[in-house]
């Protein structure tokens, strides 16, 4: 039997259908169309693509609750990753960052890629390390930096298949031995890691010392110099800092696939709902709580 929306409904009736719509929307892509003929096909419910819009944004407020909290929680850590993809906002380009610690993940929605992102995000806290790849933009916020050794990584195994030399060959050869102490780090005693690190600098500094009549290999090289104080900072940091920025890749992978199936967001208080709750989502998940019942606590609480 098709109902219309809401008809008499009560309260408790709308948060439910809220949460279907927020878990259907934001876990599994779905666009307002598809929304719309899931809730006809599923439940009965006869709503308009105007109507979830306006379902979305009434719970809107307890997500951006749930993000202040978490900005509250990076604006005192210690160690902090961040990293950004496109996001279609009002039908121009705009970006997607996210920023991951130990305790919270924030998405934040924006039309600009510079510092400044940033710089709101943390509001004058400085870390003691930050990791990213090497975009400008995400650099200069902490004490140190540890940059992506997965980003040079994919560079490197590039290169090596279309260079005339053996310098991207050593490279990888050297991040996988990177990869490694990090991977045993937190089981080795400190002599250890330092006596590791050392060899690896050493290595380092000699293979970007080699020279090469390769343009490809040059510019490989020139990579990693200008990221040579980058490379290993996880060693000073066993179990704090990772050699990689994956944490948030991963984080931002759903938005990506989001991206993909609806082609953006119509308005920017949609994309800044949509990523409230990506930040509440993720910040459960940290915690161990999967997303229905995050999403149910929170609309309900």
């Amino acid at each position: 039997m098709l109902r219309p929306v809401y008809a008499g409904a009560d309260a408790r009736r709308r948060e439910r259908d809220a949460v279907r719509a927020i878990y259907l929307k934001s876990v599994q892509a779905l666009s307002y169309e598809r929304l719309r003929k899931a809730f006809l096909d599923m439940f009965g419910l006869v709503i308009s693509e105007g109507a979830i819009m306006n379902m979305l944004r009434r719970m809107s407020a307890a997500f951006e609750e749930r993000r202040q909290n978490a900005l509250a929680v990076l604006r005192q850590a210690e160690f902090v990753a961040s990293d950004e993809t496109g996001m279609r906002i009002e039908a121009v380009n705009g970006y997607q960052w996210v920023f991951h610690c130990k305790n919270a993940v924030v998405h934040l929605a924006s039309f600009t890629r510079s510092a400044s992102v940033v710089r709101e995000a943390m509001a004058g806290h400085r870390p003691k390390v930050w990791s990213s790849d090497r975009y400008g933009g995400q650099q200069g916020h902490a004490q140190a930096h540890q940059t992506c050794l997965a980003h040079l990584d994919r560079k490197a195994r590039y290169v090596d298949e279309n260079s005339q030399d053996d310098t991207a060959m050593r490279l990888k050869l050297w991040l996988d031995r990177a990869f490694a102490l990090a991977r045993e780090i937190t089981q080795l005693a400190a002599s250890t890691v330092r006596t590791k690190q050392r060899r690896l600098e050493r290595d380092i500094d000699a293979i970007l010392r080699t020279p090469t009549s390769c343009a490809l290999s040059a510019e490989l090289i020139g990579q990693f110099a200008r990221a040579r104080d980058q490379l290993l900072t996880f060693c000073r940091y066993p179990g704090e800092v990772g050699p990689t920025n994956n944490d948030c890749e991963r984080d931002l992978r759903p938005s990506v696939v989001q991206r993909k199936v609806t082609n953006g967001h119509r308005a920017l208080w949609a994309a800044e709902a949509e990523t409230a709750v990506r930040t509440t989502l993720d910040t459960a998940r940290l915690a161990g709580a999967g997303p229905f019942q995050t999403i149910l606590q929170t609309i309900a609480p």
